[in-house]
């Protein structure tokens, strides 16, 4: 009787203890009917333009030579446009931005023919950061002041925009 006492389930039930969230049916029907819709729509964000007075590298990647002839007619390939993208590389005490072009091409011949034309283009360059700015340079001074040098995210924010760019700490790995 002790050990059942003891280790035993306690009733902690005290009497009409039951009743006290006992709900009418009527009641659960009118909260059901008092629902509220919301919409909204959701903008993406946007980045803001690196500063343009930064230094600036322009890298192009092609595709090879043996590439720019159609495969189907053995006619060249001529420029169609141009994919550009954009990182933000640091160099101590400078930052520059490294900008990568890629060509397109498609045949004239083709497109004359009026037939299937197809555009080529060579393949980005891996990064580190899909879709981000910054290169292993960046990322390396960031990891660097935060690790080696204490210096909080928000200082390292505070630092970059002495230079004219807006880095905001969501952006920066979760160190």
């Amino acid at each position: 009787m002790a050990q059942q006492k003891q280790f035993g389930k306690d009733s902690d039930v005290s009497p009409g203890q039951g009743e006290l969230f006992d709900e009418s049916e009527s009641d659960c029907v009118n909260a059901e009917t008092d629902s509220l819709t919301v919409s909204y729509t959701r903008t993406k964000p946007k980045r803001k333009p690196l500063p343009k007075d930064l230094p600036s590298e322009t890298v192009v990647v092609d595709v090879a030579e043996s590439d720019k002839t159609y495969s189907c007619c053995q006619t060249p390939l001529h420029r169609i446009g141009e994919d550009t993208s954009e990182k933000l590389a640091f160099l101590p005490a400078q930052l520059k931005v490294i900008e990568t072009v890629r060509p397109k091409y498609a045949c004239r011949q083709c497109e004359k023919a009026e037939t299937k034309t197809t555009i080529k283009q060579a393949l980005m360059p891996a990064s580190i950061i899909p879709k981000g700015i910054a290169t292993p340079s960046l990322l390396s001074q960031v990891i660097t002041g935060k690790l080696q040098y204490s210096l909080p995210l928000y200082r390292q924010e505070t630092m970059f925009k002495q230079y004219g760019i807006e880095l905001s700490r969501q952006t920066k790995p979760d160190l």
